[in-house]
């Protein structure tokens, strides 16, 4: 200890001073490094959140002792990236967040007994409006959404119930596609008894009317919406087709489709008169003979037992009739014909295919036109994808132009296995390059602060022993005051004023061996100068 207290009493009070500075210095810095390096990365918990459900998370994540970190007013709170899965679960867990607005659980704690009907009738529909909101911002590009509905009662003494209504107000990111719109509207009527989907309309933020309630617009964008995915379709397989025979890229399509939205209703009956069959037949035959005299009288008619004994006399009058009735049922075919709405009428397709490249002897790239009969086999293949029909009046236009635009150059597949493990995102690429920055400020100032002063603790030390040495040997007394004089000269100069005094006490010893041997000292100056200059 002794040894330790000579020794910083021997640095002087400005040295000392420097030397805790720095080692302060260099401790809080390397503390922040430290620190920075093993701080967990963050990352983002939930987004677009109001005012109560952060308030809430953050107390939840403040009762757990879980660090975060607030952006954007509150609206996004990050925490540690290992335990986000498990803060969503614990927080769904207790219903957060409720996204601004109340659902069904509204009548956990609510007093079924001492409640009206009519409190019991706003709280159903509050709850409603938020579940509604809630699933509406589940949809992709959804922020936040309002719903209101009205939910008429049947006025006493009526036989017609008025229908209910919805209201939606929606802020997005972008803009929802007709099919989202439609999706809403389907969604709120399901779930709301009787209510119809002309009768929901949609506003957005902007006060944009995205959808106004009436039956024209559902069956149009329903329309729209299927010629459109037809067109898509036949487009993308003629893509597929042409882009194979011309390469990828080289080929652009367009393709349109007329479409008949019109539901028809055909009923036809047909008789053939060949196919008969009998269902009935009724005969009926008569047949009378008669002898009379016709009114002949003789006087052996009129004798008594005349008529008996008279000999049979032949019929004079006879008659016979017959009558013959069939029915037939004659073959009968009734066909009822429902032509749904989207019937194709036309369909009609225009190619565009660049032509072919090839290098010269200079190794430049030379167009060069495709031929007639190669035109005509990628029409054939196109007619075959699209089902033509030149009935119908389908038309297919292939033509072959040069492009504005170089060949595309072919894509490089991404390296699997081992390699594709080395592919970083861009938070492991940011990592990185902060503990890279971090390492070479902790290199420069090892180089250019701790290093220079170890270098001059260590000289000073060398000069304090080179000048010990190089005095020549003195009695106790004289070395004990020579140690205290040049203990308080390297405390009170710097390493130059050290060498300097150095310097001088061994031309003081040389005057000194000058005097007590002057003979010698004459000599060896003669030598000096007969010795011959190089």
């Amino acid at each position: 200890m002794q040894g330790l207290l000579d020794f910083l009493k021997g640095l002087g009070a400005a040295r000392l001073t420097a030397m805790i500075a720095v080692t302060a210095a260099l401790i809080g810095f390397f503390g922040f490094v430290i620190m920075r390096v093993t701080a967990p990365q963050m990352t983002t918990l939930f987004t677009d959140l109001g005012l109560d459900d952060s308030s809430s998370i953050i107390k939840d994540l403040e009762r757990q002792g879980i660090p975060f970190e607030m952006r954007n007013e509150g609206s996004v709170i990050l925490v540690p990236k290992d335990k986000v899965t498990r803060l969503r679960m614990k927080l769904a867990e207790g219903g957060l967040p409720k996204g601004g607005g109340v659902g069904y659980e509204i009548f956990d704690k609510s007093d079924a007994l001492g409640t009206t009907s009519f409190v019991q009738n706003i709280n159903h529909l509050r709850a409603l409006e938020g579940e509604l909101a809630r699933t509406i911002r589940a949809i992709d590009r959804v922020q936040a959404a309002r719903v209101h509905l009205v939910l008429p009662e049947r006025p006493l003494f009526s036989r017609e119930t008025p229908e209910p209504s919805a209201s939606i107000v929606v802020r997005v990111r972008g803009a929802l596609e007709p099919a989202q719109i439609r999706a809403i509207r389907h969604l709120v009527a399901s779930a709301v008894n009787g209510l119809k989907p002309q009768r929901v309309s949609i506003v957005d933020e902007a006060g944009q009317l995205l959808a106004d309630g009436t039956v024209s617009d559902i069956d149009q964008a329903v329309g729209d919406e299927r010629r459109t995915a037809f067109e898509k379709r036949m487009r993308k397989q003629v893509e597929d087709i042409v882009s194979s025979v011309v390469g990828q890229g080289r080929a652009r399509v367009q393709l349109s489709a007329d479409f008949d939205f019109n539901r028809i209703t055909q009923t036809s009956d047909r008789f053939d008169p060949e196919g008969r069959v009998l269902r009935s037949s009724q005969t009926r035959e008569e047949q009378s003979a008669t002898n009379e005299t016709n009114g002949q009288v003789t006087v052996n008619n009129e004798l008594p037992g005349n008529q008996q004994n008279a000999p049979p006399q032949p019929p004079r009058d006879q008659s016979k009739k017959t009558e013959e009735t069939n029915n037939y049922e004659i073959s009968r075919t009734t066909k009822t014909e429902v032509t749904e709405a989207g019937k194709v009428n036309r369909i009609s397709v225009a190619v565009l295919v660049d032509g072919a490249y090839s290098k010269n002897e200079k190794g430049e790239l030379v167009y060069q036109e495709r031929s007639k009969d190669e035109l005509d086999r990628i029409a054939t293949l196109v007619r075959s994808a699209i089902g033509f029909d030149q009935k119908r009046g389908d038309q297919v236009e292939v033509v072959n132009l040069k492009f504005a635009d170089a060949p595309a150059v072919p894509q490089i597949n991404e390296p699997t296995g081992f390699l594709g493990m080395l592919h970083f995102t861009k938070d492991d690429v940011m990592y990185v390059i902060e503990l890279a920055v971090m390492m070479l400020l902790g290199i420069v100032v090892v180089f250019m602060v701790v290093r220079p002063l170890v270098k001059k603790i260590i000289a000073s030390d060398e000069v304090a022993a080179a000048l010990r040495a190089s005095v020549p040997a003195l009695t106790d007394e004289t070395a004990q005051a020579q140690a205290v004089h040049a203990q308080q000269t390297a405390t009170l100069i710097d390493v130059a004023q050290v060498q300097g005094q150095v310097h001088a006490q061994s031309v003081h010893r040389v005057g000194e061996l000058a005097d007590r041997n002057p003979g010698e000292a004459a000599a060896i100056i003669r030598q000096w100068l007969a010795e011959p200059q190089q």
